[in-house]
């Protein structure tokens, strides 16, 4: 025994350089190969594959945590469908005659929705735009506290500050009562404030799970990419709120003061609140394999106060759903003939969206971008600035909002189509995070949200060329440093 140990001791002592070589070479050919198969972006196909050959082994270990999507696709949303199928069906027929809803030019977006979604766009939704925490977070507590059955609870940062704690309550008083409830916080998320909010959550004995903790299979960590960025709230299934908000005292000014953080929010009633559960089961049932069925968590029919618009929840993520939110997004900037208004904290589109956007503003389409001027991620805020000229060479106009940070996501199209929610125009949005948005088909909500936009545009400052032109050579190159990172700020 002693002699087989000594022999294998000199064997690797002297072969050890050749085994660790044929190793890292055969690791990193079957992960550039996995990479080239599955990457459908060539940009990401060749940067990948670029930091695997270049690291032999270190390259294929970033490869494994942060390059495969592990996201099950199909037995889910299967198994998801039949239940859908098997409790409800919709009162409201789906909107048909999208031209007397808002014009002959949205006939084609109408068609893009109904294939990006799988969603069809239902009336009889009543539609309220809540103008930061201040009036979002009162209607949201107030829905919570008036529970009768069912509460489910999304969000992407549920902080335990002061505001969290009052949520806290109010969720503990209605499990008290007997009201059945599921919160679902994102796992990264979940460690935006210290100690966590799960603790107060585990203490009530409020039902909760933190969404994909577990991508490699045997660590119990958060997955720094394919987080869940979406919010939402749905009560007694018949009333819910969506939107940009987390639940953070900053956007209080009970709290913030004069460094109040802004946000918009909306409150929904209708048969939208169906695909927007359907969302929520989803994600819970991935994270948790329990299985919400939708007899006992949505209502039959609805009964949502007037005015009554269309509506429709469009998912995006890293699976099925890939690329809706962008799919949208260009399909909005083609069919667009007057005015395109977009808010977005982080603005960082790809040459695409970047494209559809250009073209909106050379066919002579006013396009007004807002973004911040001090940005909260300051490593965004460069590399926006590092890509903005392309905007402004096309002729978009791009404004610099002073003033404190607005977290909103908002676009509109022409005064009669809004598309709200979750989605930031940054590379994390548009293929990596899990969003949830609305598109709107209505001239009253569409303008409540321009006016939002042009309210921020008359305090705001004009970002010109020469502008960008005239910063120090230190910060230009700063910014285009950090702009080659943007795919994963």
């Amino acid at each position: 025994m002693q002699q087989h140990i000594s022999t294998l001791h000199e064997f690797l002592s002297e072969y050890w350089p050749h085994i660790v070589l044929t190793f890292s070479v055969l690791v990193s050919a079957s992960a550039a190969v996995h990479a080239a198969m599955n990457k459908n972006d060539v940009r990401a196909a060749i940067g990948w594959v670029g930091v695997i050959i270049m690291s032999p082994l270190l390259g294929p270990l970033l490869y494994l945590i942060a390059g495969i999507n592990r996201v099950r696709r199909s037995q889910i949303y299967e198994q998801r469908d039949k239940t859908f199928k098997q409790f409800i069906s919709y009162p409201e027929p789906p909107v048909s005659d999208i031209e007397s809803c808002a014009g002959i030019q949205f006939r084609s977006l109408h068609i893009l929705g109904d294939r990006v979604s799988r969603f069809q766009l239902r009336n009889g939704n009543h539609v309220r735009l809540l103008a930061g925490g201040d009036e979002a977070y009162p209607a949201m507590l107030e829905a919570i506290r008036n529970a009768k059955s069912t509460i489910a609870m999304q969000s992407y940062i549920f902080d335990n500050d002061h505001i969290g704690r009052i949520f806290i309550d109010a969720l503990a008083e209605a499990n008290q009562r007997g009201v059945n409830i599921r919160v679902l916080i994102d796992a990264v998320g979940a460690k935006y404030s210290h100690p966590p909010i799960t603790r107060l959550l585990r203490k009530h004995q409020i039902p909760h799970a933190l969404f994909m903790t577990n991508p490699l299979g045997f660590m119990r960590m958060p997955y720094a990419n394919l987080r869940s960025h979406r919010k939402l709230l749905i009560v007694d299934g018949t009333h819910a709120f969506a939107g940009g908000m987390n639940i953070r005292e900053g956007f209080m000014t009970e709290f913030g003061k004069e460094n109040t953080a802004k946000d918009t929010h909306f409150s929904i009633e209708g048969p939208a609140i169906l695909q927007l559960f359907s969302s929520f089961a989803h994600d819970w049932e991935f994270t948790t394999k329990e299985e919400l069925p939708y007899a006992d968590w949505c209502v039959k029919e609805w009964n949502a106060p007037q005015p009554h618009v269309p509506a429709r929840c469009i998912r995006s993520g890293p699976d099925r759903f890939i690329g809706s939110n962008h799919h949208m997004l260009q399909g909005a900037c083609a069919v667009a003939t007057r005015h395109i208004r977009i808010q977005s904290p982080y603005f960082l589109p790809d040459q695409v969206l970047m494209g559809a956007i250009n073209t909106a503003a050379r066919r002579g389409v006013q396009v007004d971008i807002v973004i911040p001027k001090n940005n909260n991620l300051r490593l965004v805020g460069y590399a926006m600035m590092a890509q903005i000229d392309q905007l402004i060479r096309a002729g978009c106009r791009v404004w610099m909002a002073t003033g404190t940070f607005n977290h909103s996501k908002l676009a509109t199209v022409d005064g009669q189509w809004s598309y709200v929610g979750s989605s930031n125009m940054d590379p994390r949005s548009l293929r990596l995070n899990f969003e949830l948005d609305l598109e709107i088909y209505d001239t009253d909500i569409t303008g409540q949200v321009s006016n939002l936009i042009d309210n921020e545009i008359e305090t705001a400052e004009a970002l010109t060329l020469e502008h960008l032109q005239n910063l120090p050579f230190h910060k230009r190159l700063r910014n285009r440093v950090i702009w080659l990172a943007s795919p994963y700020l």
